[in-house]
Order: structure tokens, then C-alpha cells, then sequence
């Protein structure tokens, strides 16, 4: 069995083990003097449970340029509402069991697609490492691929969950500037502010120097000039449902028993939530370029657990790459 479906087979593991559009470039922004100021009224509610149950999961904008994607192709199977496809209808999309990035892709720098092209000659033979089937912290924007994620909104920051795997959590802090000096971590610098009804958040200082530095799971690598705008806003029934369907063209859908639930509720008809983010890196990419993220009310209604450590040896083709140490600590 390829390496590729051996990790959607995961999601059913873990979930035994478990406990119960805007594509063009925006303007990097920087909050205003008097954002904090801001009437608490007119900032829109984000909060709560939202899903994208796409694979591997950046929607192409609709203009410009857009991320790399799957040479593979494949049928979809379910539309935007999880009913089947018929296999003469279902768009051909990218297949789900190989995922083989389009190394010609103009934004990448002749070293990046090269390791795009290595990265998916591996995919071939069996399955790449990249930090989800590794067990490794997950950055922007690699880690837009999950399925299912929670935001809590704070006066004076941002508190964002992801539920593949290992629930790993983002800090946002809210109308502050980056430090002089970012030391580089996991996850980077990230702050916010509010224009209007769209949270922008904005993210450097993202460490490079580590394993599985990438920004999806084709492979391109970044550095330590990764730069991240990120725009939330939400939008209507209709546009989200839209939004997911174009995805759908591009992006494998992730059926209810894969997805653990993180898919959208058929009887929920309230707004959607869309991220549009903007991706700069001079020394990986030749140019800036976006993607989008359409999130839809899911069926959870709670948080389970799902470690990935706990599970090093079903995640790939060998035993994942986590920290260990050679004796016990005490």
C-alpha cells in the first residue's frame, strides 16, 4: 500500500484511539496607533469549531500566483456536502495516495523546486517525512492543512487550535508591533488587528533552522525570510459552500470517517469562515504569492485527544522522527 494512503488510514487509527476570495496580494499590514480602540461591537465573532475537511488542503485563488499542487490526479468522491459522486462526474482532483508537487511551478527558485521534484520522487517510493507524519511542530503555512480547528478571541489576543495531530496552539497577540529583534521559535512572532470585520494577523520569525522545513506537504522548503499575512473574514452560506466546492476541484474531500467528524453540518446555514493568506519569502519563492482556506461549521462538538507521539509506529514507512532520549531523566 502506497505511503500516502497508509496516512489517511491513520485518521481512522487515531480516532480508535482517541478520547470521546481574494487572491490578490495584500499589503503586508501593521495595526493602526489607535486599533486598540477598536468598538468591541464591530469586531466580528471567529470563536468556536471550524472545519475544511480538504486534502491536502490550500484552495488556487482565483488570479495570481498560488501554491504549488499535485501533478497526480484522481475523482473526487463527495461533493461540498459529503453526498457521493458519481465516478463519471467527480472532478479530477489531486490524488490523495501520491502527493507529487508540480516542481515547475513559477514562484519556486530553481533550489526549491528541486527539492519539490526530490520530495515527491520519495512520495513515489513509498512516502515523505514532513512534520505531521514526524510528530514535529507544524508552522505557518503547513499547518492550514488540518482539517479541523478552534479560535478563541480574547481582547488582547488571538488563541488558535489545531486538532491534527498533537493539538498544537498558536499565540497571536493583538494591536502590538514584533519585537525589534524576533528570536526565531516553532511557530514565530505572530500579532493582530482588526480592519473592519477582517482579523489580520501577521507572522515572522519563524525558525528554519530545524527538520520537515516546509510550507506544505509538497515539500518547498522556506527560510529564515518567511513572512506570513494571514486575513479572516466571514461570508455567507452560500459563498463558504462555493468556496469549498472550487476546493473540491483541486483538493481530495476527506469522507466522515477519515475526517473524525470535521466535516460540515448539513442542518448549519449560518456564515462561513474564509482565510486568505499571502506567502514572502525571497530566498525560496521568486515571488509573493496566496492561497485560501474556506471554513464551514463542523459536526464536533467537542475536543478529543489525539497524540501523535504516542503512535510513532504507524504514522509512515518507519518509526517517526520524534526527540527521544538515549536514558530516562530520572
Amino acid at each position: 500500500m502506497r505511503g500516502q494512503r497508509d496516512f489517511l488510514l491513520l485518521l481512522m487509527l487515531a480516532a480508535m484511539i482517541a478520547t470521546p476570495i481574494f487572491a490578490q496580494i495584500v499589503p503586508i499590514a501593521v495595526g493602526p496607533d489607535n486599533s486598540s480602540t477598536q468598538a468591541t461591537a464591530s469586531i466580528p465573532d471567529f470563536s468556536g469549531f471550524w472545519s475544511h475537511p480538504y486534502w491536502p488542503g490550500f484552495e488556487q485563488p482565483l488570479s495570481g500566483p498560488g501554491p504549488v499542487v499535485n501533478k497526480f490526479r484522481g475523482r473526487q468522491i463527495l461533493d461540498a456536502d459529503g453526498r457521493p459522486l458519481a465516478a463519471e462526474n467527480g472532478p479530477l482532483t489531486g490524488d490523495p495516495d501520491r502527493l507529487v508537487g508540480d516542481f515547475a511551478n513559477p514562484i519556486l527558485k530553481p533550489e526549491t523546486a528541486e527539492v519539490v521534484k526530490k520530495h515527491g520522487e520519495l512520495e513515489l517510493r513509498g512516502g515523505a517525512p514532513n512534520p505531521t507524519n514526524q510528530c514535529w511542530p507544524e508552522p505557518v503555512p503547513y499547518i492550514f492543512w488540518n482539517l479541523g480547528m478552534q479560535m478563541f478571541q480574547h481582547p488582547d489576543r488571538i488563541t488558535i487550535l489545531y486538532h491534527f495531530f498533537d493539538q498544537q496552539v498558536r499565540r497571536v497577540r493583538l494591536n502590538q508591533p514584533h519585537p525589534a529583534q524576533v528570536t526565531p521559535s516553532w511557530y514565530g512572532d505572530s500579532v493582530g488587528h482588526y480592519e473592519g470585520d477582517v482579523l489580520v494577523i501577521d507572522t515572522v520569525g519563524i525558525k528554519a533552522d530545524r527538520q520537515f522545513a516546509m510550507v506544505d506537504m509538497f515539500g518547498p522548503p522556506y527560510t529564515q525570510a518567511l513572512h506570513v499575512v494571514e486575513r479572516y473574514r466571514l461570508v455567507d452560506y452560500e459563498a463558504a459552500k462555493q468556496a469549498q466546492e472550487r476546493a473540491g476541484k483541486e483538493n481530495f474531500r476527506m469522507p466522515p470517517d477519515l475526517a473524525e467528524g470535521w466535516v460540515p453540518d448539513p442542518n448549519y446555514k449560518g456564515k462561513g469562515l474564509q482565510l486568505q493568506f499571502t506567502v514572502e519569502d525571497d530566498g525560496a519563492f521568486t515571488m509573493p504569492w496566496s492561497a485560501t482556506i474556506t471554513y464551514r461549521r463542523p459536526m464536533v462538538t467537542e475536543w478529543g485527544e489525539n497524540i501523535c507521539a504516542q503512535n510513532i509506529h504507524v504514522y509512515y514507512a518507519k518509526d517517526t522522527a520524534v526527540p527521544r532520549a538515549e536514558k530516562p531523566d530520572f
